[in-house]
């Protein structure tokens, strides 16, 4: 037997139920779904600092449960000292079961450790996919404090098949995601 996220458990048996009543799709292949999660964390001090891309490509592996890539610039700019082709960023895409973990992990262990945490905001892209930033990556149980050097923040997009903003808040509150009341 193999294992299935709680979240994906999830989906399947109450969320995709849920939204084909409330939406009236004829079909469960109409329901919204969540396609991938991107994480990005851009980097500007690593123009002086090249150790920390590899910091934070190791860190945002443990985070994401995957191996993280570098981002390189696609042009100078002089104001900034910054050349073409120089590592700016860290990023990694989840899909399938990594995906589900890392959101499950998310929404129950990260995001309640947030000082004053009220919840997001409800703006979606106008297709239905939706970004939110984190300023620091020691919310993070994977992370250890005592090893941290720079506190470093990160987009997190949770890219979805709905086909407006209303259908991807309706199904990332019913995975529990938590909104602003």
């Amino acid at each position: 037997m193999s294992y299935t996220p709680t979240l994906k458990k999830l989906y399947f048996e109450k969320v995709q139920g849920n939204l084909q009543k409330e939406y009236g799709y004829k079909s469960k292949m109409q329901v919204p779904r969540i396609e991938k999660v991107v994480i990005n964390q851009g980097i500007g001090k690593a123009v002086a600092d090249k150790k920390l891309i590899e910091t934070a490509i190791n860190e945002l592996s443990i985070i994401a449960g995957q191996k993280a890539i570098a981002t390189y610039s696609k042009k100078d700019i002089s104001n900034f000292k910054l050349r073409k082709g120089m590592p700016i960023g860290v990023k990694v895409t989840l899909r399938r079961e990594k995906m589900y973990e890392f959101l499950e992990r998310l929404i129950s262990a990260s995001l309640p450790r947030i000082r004053d945490f009220q919840g997001f905001n409800t703006k979606f892209d106008k297709r239905g996919n939706y970004t939110f930033g984190i300023s620091e990556q020691i919310i993070f149980p994977e992370i250890e404090v005592d090893k941290v050097t720079s506190m470093l923040g990160m987009d997190i997009t949770i890219v979805t098949s709905a086909k407006t903003d209303e259908e991807g808040f309706a199904l990332l509150k019913e995975f529990g995601f938590p909104f602003k009341k």
